[in-house]
């Protein structure tokens, strides 16, 4: 890592920090309005933000990036109409309650929750300039500043982004526009950076593939920073005997409508009892959408996670179990834990599968794709975390961004 790379984002840090007491202090009218700018001159200034978009697309597919990622960096007239309506609709969600009362203590006193912002939070992502304004939007509802780094593709509809969306709504609000920083370098090593820095920078949201993200989430624990990571993503589909099979292709069909995003499906378990007679329809169905079947013998593990495989990420591996306990234990162990679904009109069966699944999100006789901060919950996400530890787990939005502060009180007079 260069002086120069490590300067850029230590500033972009200190300036976010001196930032956040304006947002931690302003007004929930304040922050609504602040969103809803940012909607409006998302779609005021959509032409400069589509060429911004157009200039990263056409680089990156010179440079041979796959189908797959240019789909995750391209936003489309439909997709920008779509961000301005989330942060329309984050704009009307309700705020945290800052001070919950707990109990009344010994000699009346009475013991409060207050939630605290955490001050400053990083956010590393990849290529993706959506997740630009869904993670800026997220922190400014929770009254946390951001320094934010994405990955070169998307940094120049990230930076557009920045300068005629996100700041001037701020500021119009009459919010300190430097409470969100974007990292300007282009250098990976910027990551690093952002996470080596606890005083200024204790929490950091990692995305992104995952031997890079648990790379940094390492690099952030020897340094004392705590990390929110998706690392991982694939979603699962067990095929149950008492599966309806109509049911069973539309489940595939709506599970492949984009292929570069982590909760796709990746892994399709089908019961050896009904695989004959399923199978025709899973094989019709992944040729509607191009993918193709990695059948017996697999020449990976059978987790194998295709969302960001350059190569052959339009793939589905496909494999037979005999029984929901297989089912359930080949997602447990050799799956990222992302998401896992059932396919089967048994109730019994249903109630076992979400049993004994651990992961973060289980369905019956619905999509994957659903795990998702905006289909779940009406708000956009700034990741999802698949932690096995208390805390925020699945999507992580506004009402996750906080510290818990004890406050003990005389009673009320």
């Amino acid at each position: 890592m260069t002086d120069e790379v490590a300067k850029a984002v230590e500033e972009c840090a200190r300036a976010a920090k001196r930032a956040a007491p304006s947002l931690a202090a302003a007004s929930d009218n304040a922050i609504d309005t602040a969103l809803g700018l940012m909607a409006q001159r998302l779609l005021d200034h959509r032409a400069e933000v589509l060429e911004a978009n157009a200039a990263d697309v056409a680089r990156s597919r010179a440079d041979g990036m796959s189908a797959g990622l240019l789909d995750r960096l391209t936003i489309t007239e439909e997709r920008l109409t779509g961000m301005a309506e989330q942060l329309r609709l984050l704009a009307g969600a309700p705020h945290q309650e800052r001070s919950i009362e707990v109990s009344t203590l010994d000699g009346g006193l009475r013991l409060v929750e207050r939630r605290r912002p955490v001050g400053v939070i990083g956010a590393n992502y990849e290529a993706r300039p959506n997740v630009t304004v869904d993670v800026a939007s997220q922190l400014v509802k929770s009254r946390n500043a951001g320094v934010l780094r994405t990955g070169s593709a998307a940094l120049g509809s990230a930076q557009r982004l920045l300068e005629v969306v996100i700041a001037p709504a701020l500021a119009e609000a009459g919010i300190d526009a430097d409470v969100v920083q974007l990292v300007p370098r282009v250098e990976r090593s910027a990551a690093a950076a952002l996470v080596r820095l606890p005083g200024l920078v204790p929490l950091v949201i990692l995305r992104g593939s995952g031997e890079s993200t648990r790379a940094l989430a390492t690099e952030a624990a020897t340094h004392g920073v705590r990390t929110l990571a998706h690392a991982d993503g694939g979603g699962v589909l067990y095929v149950d005997a008492a599966a309806d099979p109509t049911t069973v292709r539309s489940l595939v069909e709506r599970s492949l409508d984009r292929l570069g995003v982590c909760n796709r499906l990746n892994l399709l378990l089908i019961n050896s009892a009904v695989y004959d007679e399923i199978w025709p329809r899973v094989s019709d169905a992944l040729a509607e959408r191009g993918v193709s079947p990695s059948l017996p013998p697999h020449e990976h593990p059978i987790g194998y996670e295709w969302a960001l495989d350059s190569d052959r990420e339009a793939t589905v591996t496909v494999a037979q179990v005999d029984s929901i306990a297989e089912a359930v234990s080949i997602a447990n162990e050799q799956t990222s834990g992302l998401a896992a679904g059932i396919a089967t009109e048994d109730a019994a069966a249903a109630e076992a599968f979400f049993d004994g699944y651990q992961g973060t999100g289980v369905f019956w006789n619905a999509p994957t794709r659903l795990l998702d901060g905006f289909k779940l919950l009406a708000v956009p996400e700034t990741g999802i975390n698949l932690d096995k530890v208390p805390g925020p787990r699945g999507p992580v939005t506004y009402t996750d961004l906080y510290v818990r502060q004890y406050a003990v009180q005389p009673a009320e007079r």
